[in-house]
């Protein structure tokens, strides 16, 4: 079985992404396997490191169950971590197909980048809610997709961020056509329209997908 194609790199113009930071852990097979075939497009994989965000979770364990119980869904790994560089190897290990990390953390991420593109993967950056669109300059030139975090990370569930949407037209200008915006924290129903109205192309979503009963009517109304 080959790897699952990269929806970032397709000519769909908008896809939704279930978080399974929200999924049931007792069941997280079924859970991966259900959001896809409630129409998610990939599935998203946060991890915090207890140190750039206090929380933790997700290691590279939990990914390669991820990919073993769907091994046809494309996990997007979103590292919040003070130290991205270490955990490329292990996530691409464990059936990763994008990884993006903090540009925080990493302003000048050529060499990361290059990294993560030799292991087979596609690479994004991250900004926080307080970061400036203009942080990314230099990074965006190098990447495959530019995420807008529209809560502070570390915790599902929170309030959605909207200022964060005034970021969206200067990322675009900087950004090539076959690029993503990507946004991720209190997405849905409610707040998803403007997301898309910003132009956004990716949105993930946590609890507004894994804390409904109908996943499929979810995903359906987050993509609009």
């Amino acid at each position: 079985m080959g790897a699952p194609l990269n929806p970032y790199l397709s000519d769909r113009r908008l896809l939704v992404e279930p978080s399974i930071l929200s999924a049931d852990f007792t069941r997280l097979g079924e859970e991966c396997r259900a959001a896809m075939a409630a129409g998610g497009d990939a599935l998203h994989v946060d991890v915090m490191d207890g140190h750039f965000v206090p929380n933790i979770s997700l290691g590279p364990v939990i990914c390669e169950a991820a990919h073993r119980a769907a091994p046809d869904a494309f996990l997007d790994v979103h590292l919040m971590c003070t130290d991205p560089g270490r955990w490329v190897d292990p996530y691409a290990d464990a059936g990763a197909g994008h990884i993006q990390f903090h540009v925080e953390v990493m302003p000048r991420p050529a060499a990361l980048v290059e990294r993560i593109r030799a292991r087979g993967m596609t690479a994004g950056i991250v900004l926080n809610p307080d970061t400036s669109a203009s942080v990314c300059a230099d990074a965006i030139p190098l990447v495959d997709t530019v995420m807008l975090m529209s809560v502070h990370p570390g915790k599902s569930g929170q309030q959605f961020i909207a200022s964060v949407l005034s970021k969206a037209p200067e990322l675009l200008s900087m950004m090539r056509p076959g690029q993503r915006l990507m946004i991720d924290g209190g997405v849905s129903p409610a707040t998803a329209p403007a997301c898309r109205e910003a132009g956004i192309s990716v949105l993930i979503a946590a609890s507004a997908i894994y804390g409904t009963r109908d996943y499929a009517a979810a995903i359906t109304a987050i993509r609009g």
